[in-house]
């Protein structure tokens, strides 16, 4: 059986997002990606999941630097709350110098280890978008409670010539957390179907991180294809493909 930790982004459902749990629980699927509650919703959050015996193995954060890193604080106690130690985190630095953006970053990794937490930076410019660029920005910033969110898609999308199997080689120490997108490998194409339909060598990149030691979270975040207009069963058969998909490869249990 898979030692592989497989989880599901809410996002994957799109609109039909109140279905979600009952559908996952019905696959088998017992993690998921789901955005960090308010305070006072911990509780209730935590009594949902449970419900459909789902677990939430990373919680979603807003991470803008031109705001304090107080921002940040609420989500992080509500993350500690939920035993949640690692957070997706999508942040640029625009228009800040790349220094400032590091000291900002530097601040909000900082805190986040106060709370037992590890910040997973997505593959998005400016600061994390290949391997080369997500590297100089946690080299710089220089704290252990900054990682990679390594996702298998937006590396061709942001890049050209791109490979996700040797950014994950290359990247192997940086990643702490993954997202399973596919592509049909063309650079600002939105174009992201189930798993197994694109281009993503999905079994050497869980060789690869598998080889070092790394069983997840590796999260489905199954974002659609530009122009569709799929009902509720199109997108849940989406996420039960996908599920398939990597239990065929032995992938996920």
């Amino acid at each position: 059986m898979s030692a592989n930790r497989i989880a599901v982004n809410l996002g994957s459902y799109q609109r039909f997002r109140e279905g979600a749990y009952a559908h996952l629980a019905s696959l088998g699927v017992r993690y998921v990606e789901i955005g960090a509650p308010a305070p006072d919703q911990v509780a209730a959050t935590q009594a949902h999941l449970a419900e459909f015996g789902l677990t939430a193995s990373t919680l979603l954060c807003k991470c803008d630097l031109t705001q304090e890193p107080e921002s940040m604080r609420d989500a992080l106690a509500a993350g500690r709350e939920m035993a949640v130690s690692l957070f997706f985190i999508s942040t640029r630095a625009g228009e800040l110098p790349k220094p400032e953006s590091y000291r900002r970053l530097r601040a909000r990794a900082e805190l986040a280890g106060e709370y037992g937490i590890t910040l997973c930076m997505e593959t998005h410019p400016d600061l994390g978008e290949n391997v080369t660029e997500a590297r100089a920005t946690i080299h710089a910033v220089g704290s252990p409670h900054l990682g990679w969110n390594l996702d298998t898609a937006n590396l061709y999308y942001y890049n050209a010539n791109a490979d996700a199997v040797e950014q994950a080689r290359r990247g192997a120490d940086l990643i702490r957390s993954v997202h399973l997108k596919d592509t049909n490998g063309a650079t600002r194409c939105w174009w992201f179907p189930a798993l197994g339909e694109g281009v993503v060598d999905f079994a050497g990149v869980f060789r690869t991180l598998n080889s070092r030691g790394f069983y997840g979270p590796f999260t489905l975040e199954l974002e659609g294809i530009q122009g569709e207009e799929l009902e509720e069963a199109g997108v849940q058969a989406r996420v039960a493909r996908s599920i398939r998909y990597l239990r065929a490869l032995g992938l996920a249990g």
